[in-house]
């Protein structure tokens, strides 16, 4: 694994930015697996400028993202089909067409799974993984368990997620109770992957996820298979790695 430690989130954006931007530059019909929530968007904010500027092309880029409340359409501003239009896919020459969320209106969630397998191998896999890291370890809605989630699932929000998202909707009754979210052998199977982190709050995540047992317990902890992982942090959220990798 390769560590890049950067003094904050703005750099730390800027810096997982650079590795995708280069895979775009190299491979310009590359499939990137993204990620929602905040932690990303100062990267994808970079991306958007530096498209503008005309350094980047990505309009032979195929995107997978990982997630999908069950149940919300993408015109819902609280899905993630909405998240990305909105943060990334309209400020770029990207093909919608060519960008993947789960289907979220999809209520068969064996065929919401199984179309969206297909769409993945379709595409040929992942070229360059994005994630994002729980708190509790989860990537994507791979929360701890008991086994590693192989492909595809429908996963039942936690309470504290269904709790924390009502700030969200009008009424409870709204708020998702379940979420369509690529699984683990998906995710370590794409060629690169770029772990963004930011915040002493990371900090023993990280730790233990890093260099701590693999265990289904720690969903990311599966990472340390992977062959070609990068992980870009600021000094807080590595203050508790090793004190020889700092």
């Amino acid at each position: 694994m390769k560590i890049i430690k950067t003094l904050d989130y703005y750099h730390m954006s800027r810096m997982a930015a650079n590795i995708l931007s280069a895979q775009v530059i190299i491979k310009p019909d590359c499939v990137l697996g993204l990620a929602t929530g905040s932690t990303p968007i100062g990267t994808y904010e970079q991306l958007i400028r530096w498209y503008e500027k005309g350094d980047l092309d990505f309009s032979q880029v195929r995107t997978i993202n990982l997630d999908e409340y069950k149940g919300l359409s993408p015109e819902n501003e609280q899905s993630y089909r909405y998240f990305m239009n909105e943060h990334l896919f309209k400020h770029i020459n990207i093909s919608l067409q060519n960008t993947h969320v789960p289907d979220g209106l999809e209520l068969d969630s064996a065929k919401a799974c199984d179309d969206y397998n297909h769409v993945i191998r379709d595409n040929g896999g992942i070229d360059l993984q994005l994630l994002g890291l729980g708190l509790n370890g989860h990537i994507g809605f791979n929360e701890p368990g008991a086994a590693f989630e192989k492909e595809t699932h429908c996963v039942d929000l936690t309470q504290s997620t269904i709790d924390a998202n009502s700030r969200f909707f009008e009424t409870m009754d709204q708020v998702p109770k379940q979420a369509y979210t690529v699984g683990i052998k998906t995710i370590i199977q794409a060629k690169k992957i770029v772990v963004i982190a930011t915040g002493k709050s990371k900090a023993d995540i990280i730790a233990r996820a890093f260099w701590g047992p693999i265990t289904p317990a720690v969903p990311a902890s599966v990472l340390q298979l992977h062959n070609d992982v990068v992980l870009v942090a600021d000094e807080a959220a590595l203050s508790k790695i090793p004190d020889e990798l700092r």
